[in-house]
C-alpha cells in the first residue's frame, strides 16, 4: 500500500490524523522503495513527517473509501420502517443503516425485521439509551440479531440520552454518565468475548450484585449463544471524557453535531484515548460517522426555514436549561450568541422567535441542500472533514442514487 508522506509544516490539517514517523533523508529527495513512496518537504533533513495512505487520500486529503450510511431514526405515531429505501441502499453498496430510539419505538427490534429482508448492509443502534436496558442484555439483544442476520452484520452504537429521559421515562438517576458508560463497554466486552463467567466490579455496575435486596445468590454467568467476539461497539458522544472514552474503549464513534472543521478540536482528545488503549487502536482501526440530510431542491432558502424548527426545539427546549447538549454544540459550533437568544426565546414559550434566531448558514454547513451540483460541490468539505462514513439523513431514492454516484463511483 503506497504512502505519501509530507512534512510537518507543510502538511495539510486533513493528513495529520495519520501517524508520524522519523525519517532522516536528503533535503527534496524522493525515496521509492517497492510500493513504499516518501517526500520529503524540502525544508526537511530530519524531520518530522505525517504519512497518509494515498489509497484512502487524495491530494485534498478526502477519504477516497467513505463509507455510506442510511439513518432512519425512531419512529412517530405509527411506526413504518422505510424497507424500500434500506433495500435501494442494499444494493447500491451503503455500508450501514441505522435505528434510533427515545420513548417510542425502541432501536434494536427494527433491525432484525431489516436483516431478514436484505443482504449485507450493516446494521446499527444509533442509538441504544443505557438507561433502558442492562449492559448485558444490550450484548445479548446485538447477539441475537446478529447471528440472526448471518454474522457480522450488527454494530451496537450506544449512548446515555439525556436527563429528562433517563430519569422521566426509564426512572434511573442520571447519575455519573462517564463511569456508567465506562461499565457498560467493558461488560459488553466481557459478554462479546465469552471467554470466561462474566464478572465486574465498577463504580455503577456490578455483577454479580451484591446491594440491596439481594439474596446473596448470584454467580458469575457465561453466554449460552456462541457470541461474536468482534462485534463492534461504538459510542455516540460529544464531551471531552466522553470522546476520549469513545476512542480508548470503542471501534467506531457517532459525534453529536459534527460539521466540516470540527475535527481539529477533536483530535486531541481522540488521540489521548488512543493513547490510554492497551490494544492497537488509532486512526487506521477507528470508524467515525458523521450524519446530515441531504435534499435535492431549487429552493435552498425554503428547505433550510423546514429544519429550523426541530433546531430551535433541540437547541432552546430539549432538556433542562442549565443541562442541554444541543444547546452546548450551538454554542461549540461558534454560535454562543444564536444559543443562548434560542433557549431564551423558547423557554420563555416565543417559538417563533425562536426558530427566526437561527441563521441559515448554521442549517446549511449541518447538511447538503440544493441541486445536484451544488450539493456534489458542498461534499468535497464532508470528504474533507476526517469522517470514515456520511449518514445520508433521507428515505428519497433520487436522494440515495445521487450520494452513491458521487460518493462511490
Amino acid at each position: 500500500m503506497a504512502l505519501l508522506a509530507l512534512g510537518l509544516v507543510t502538511a495539510p490539517t486533513e493528513y495529520r490524523r495519520w501517524a508520524p514517523c522519523e525519517v532522516s533523508i536528503r533535503q527534496g529527495t524522493r525515496h521509492v522503495a517497492g510500493d513504499t513512496q516518501i517526500v520529503v518537504a524540502p525544508d526537511g533533513l530530519t524531520d518530522w513527517v505525517y504519512a497518509a495512505m494515498t489509497t484512502k487520500a487524495n491530494h485534498h486529503g478526502s477519504q477516497t473509501n467513505m463509507k455510506l450510511a442510511l439513518s432512519i431514526g425512531y419512529s412517530g405515531a405509527s411506526l413504518d420502517i422505510p424497507l424500500d429505501a434500506i433495500q435501494l441502499a442494499d444494493r447500491l453498496g451503503y455500508d450501514s443503516v441505522w435505528t434510533a430510539e427515545a420513548y417510542g419505538s425502541d432501536a434494536i427490534t427494527p433491525l432484525a425485521w431489516i436483516a431478514a429482508q436484505t443482504k449485507r448492509i450493516r446494521l446499527g443502534t444509533g442509538i441504544m439509551q443505557l438507561a433502558g436496558r442492562a449492559p448485558a442484555m444490550a450484548a445479548m439483544q446485538a447477539q441475537t440479531v446478529d447471528a440472526l442476520a448471518g454474522g457480522n452484520r450488527v454494530i451496537a452504537g450506544l449512548g446515555v440520552s439525556g436527563p429528562q429521559i433517563v430519569e422521566g421515562w426509564y426512572g434511573q438517576p442520571w447519575g455519573r454518565p462517564y463511569w456508567r458508560l465506562r461499565d457498560y463497554i467493558q461488560i459488553m466486552r466481557k459478554v462479546n468475548h465469552r471467554q470466561e463467567p462474566v464478572s465486574h466490579d465498577g463504580p455503577e455496575y456490578q455483577l454479580p450484585y451484591t446491594g440491596e435486596g439481594t439474596l446473596g445468590l448470584g454467580k458469575p454467568l457465561m453466554s449460552i449463544l456462541h457470541t461474536n467476539p468482534d462485534l463492534p461497539i461504538w459510542l455516540g458522544s460529544g464531551s471531552e471524557s466522553t470522546v476520549k472514552l469513545t476512542a480508548e474503549l470503542c471501534d467506531g464513534w457517532i459525534p453529536m453535531h459534527f460539521v466540516p472543521g470540527r475535527m481539529e478540536s477533536y483530535r486531541p482528545w481522540i488521540e489521548e484515548g488512543f493513547r490510554r488503549a492497551k490494544a492497537n487502536k488509532g486512526w487506521h482501526n477507528f470508524e467515525i460517522m458523521g450524519r446530515g440530510p441531504v435534499v435535492i431542491t431549487d429552493d435552498v432558502a425554503s428547505e433550510l426555514a423546514k429544519v429550523k424548527p426541530s433546531i430551535a426545539l433541540y437547541a432552546g427546549g430539549m432538556g433542562h436549561r442549565e443541562v442541554n447538549f444541543h444547546n452546548e454544540h450551538m454554542k461549540q459550533r461558534g454560535y454562543p450568541d444564536v444559543a443562548e437568544r434560542v433557549q431564551e426565546l423558547y423557554l420563555a414559550g416565543r417559538k417563533k422567535e425562536a426558530v427566526e434566531a437561527i441563521p441559515d448558514e448554521y442549517v446549511d454547513e449541518a447538511g447538503l441542500y440544493g441541486s445536484p451540483q451544488r450539493i456534489k460541490q458542498r461534499w468535497q468539505a464532508w470528504a474533507d472533514s476526517g469522517i470514515t462514513t456520511f449518514s445520508v439523513g433521507s428515505t428519497r431514492p433520487e436522494v440515495l442514487e445521487l450520494m452513491a454516484q458521487i460518493v462511490l463511483k
